[in-house]
């Protein structure tokens, strides 16, 4: 009789949850849409993603003559004389958009006393950072995937070459690595949102960590391996691969890199290997291009990285959110 009468009671207060976290997504959402800052974010990707479409129809024909497959990913990848790619721009430039949509998402409603007036609703509390992260992560997938068609369509109109499966399939997979690249960028900035008081000392901390792992990253990893491995003790074969591989992993520890990493492996089918080959390893091997599935194989653990970067950054947020006492300061 109990699980009978209590079924319906949790069948109620899921309701009542979905309903809240549904209105304060819808909220979140308009207030993206409707702000200055989105309209800024949107030219800036806009602009950049024309320029990088200019970029890269200057140097196909070049990239055509020595290689006429994959055409269409190559709008993506090349770059023309002083103009980085597309993908170089959003690995760039990505984490700035997810700033942008988090750096404020709490302290600024807690230093302007609403979050206590949002609260106060018959919603649950969680449902305030969950419709925060799920609005940005939505505004995320729907930029990201408009300025790849976007790129895609000016492609058509330019090369007149229609895309297969195969570059069809990459396409989707590299904007989904870039939607979730970006979303780590988003929860980053709400988590800072959360530990801090101001927007600007959030947005400080933000940027710091953009700049660190896109510039300085790789000037750490190589004053660690100088002291892991000092001049003149890589001297035999093991000790080379033992070296590079330990200065893969640490490289890894950026997002920056993994996903540079996956994007220009997914995009580039006649890369084999994300780790160090051997030329022993390349005996009998058959030149050619690999699969979108083989390719997968080879990212696959980027994308659990990036993904698990996500989820822990948003749980950590979501756990000081819920012990943070609300009240205006």
């Amino acid at each position: 009789m109990t699980a009978i009468i209590g079924k319906p009671e949790r069948n109620e207060r899921r309701q009542e949850r979905f309903n809240g976290l549904w209105a304060l997504y819808q909220k979140e959402m308009a207030d993206h849409i409707h702000s200055r800052r989105f309209l800024i974010v949107l030219i800036l990707i806009g602009l950049t993603s024309c320029a990088s479409i200019y970029g890269a129809t200057s140097a196909l024909a070049e990239a055509v003559a020595s290689d006429s497959n994959f055409i269409f990913l190559k709008l993506f990848t090349l770059s023309g004389s002083s103009i980085p790619s597309f993908a170089s721009f959003i690995a760039l430039l990505g984490p700035f958009v997810g700033l942008s949509l988090g750096f404020d998402a709490i302290n600024s409603e807690r230093s302007e006393g609403t979050l206590n007036r949002l609260v106060a609703q018959p919603i649950y509390r969680d449902s305030v950072i969950n419709g925060k992260f799920l609005a940005g992560a939505t505004v995320i997938f729907t930029m990201v995937f408009a300025m790849g068609c976007l790129v895609g369509a000016v492609g058509l109109l330019v090369t007149r070459i229609l895309p297969d499966g195969e570059e069809i399939g990459r396409l989707v997979v590299f904007l989904l690595f870039t939607s979730v690249y970006i979303c780590f960028w988003l929860a980053l900035s709400i988590l800072f949102s959360v530990i801090c008081r101001h927007s600007a000392t959030s947005a400080m901390l933000g940027i710091g960590c953009w700049i660190f792992f896109a510039l300085f990253m790789s000037m750490v990893v190589s004053i660690l391996m100088g002291i892991f491995y000092p001049t003149g003790q890589v001297n035999t074969l093991g000790d080379l691969v033992s070296y590079y591989d330990l200065q893969l992993n640490l490289n890894r520890i950026s997002p920056y890199y993994l996903y540079s990493e996956a994007v220009s492996t997914i995009m580039d089918p006649t890369v084999r290997s994300t780790n160090i080959i051997l030329p022993q390893q390349l005996s009998g091997a058959v030149s050619g291009y690999l699969s979108l599935g083989q390719s997968l194989l080879l990212v696959w653990p980027h994308m659990t990285g990036l993904l698990a970067l996500a989820a822990v950054v948003f749980a950590i947020s979501y756990i000081c959110f819920m012990r943070k006492e609300i009240r205006s300061r």
